[in-house]
């Protein structure tokens, strides 16, 4: 609801904007609760870098796919796996 507070929320603002860009209720409030504990540049500073799926096999993609509970991909050329993968 519009207006209404969640008092374990520490960073408000942050958890609008998360939502807004499509996290869940929960992430959106780990992560906001994290950035207001510690601060938010340090929270930025934790993930770490993910390789690149154009690195990856068909079959290590095939297999992600799989992983993720993605159908349909059997028949796709990498670059179609890719893009089920990041669109999902």
């Amino acid at each position: 609801m519009p207006g209404k507070q969640n008092p374990s929320l520490k960073d408000p603002e942050l958890y609008e904007k998360l939502r807004d860009d499509g996290a869940s209720k929960g992430k959106a409030a780990r992560i906001s609760n994290a950035a207001a504990k510690e601060g938010r540049s340090t929270i930025g500073e934790k993930g770490g870098e993910a390789g690149s799926y154009e690195d990856w096999t068909v079959a290590q993609l095939r297999e992600r796919a799989k992983e993720i509970g993605l159908t349909g991909y059997s028949g796709n050329r990498k670059s179609e796996l890719i893009a089920m993968l990041r669109d999902s």
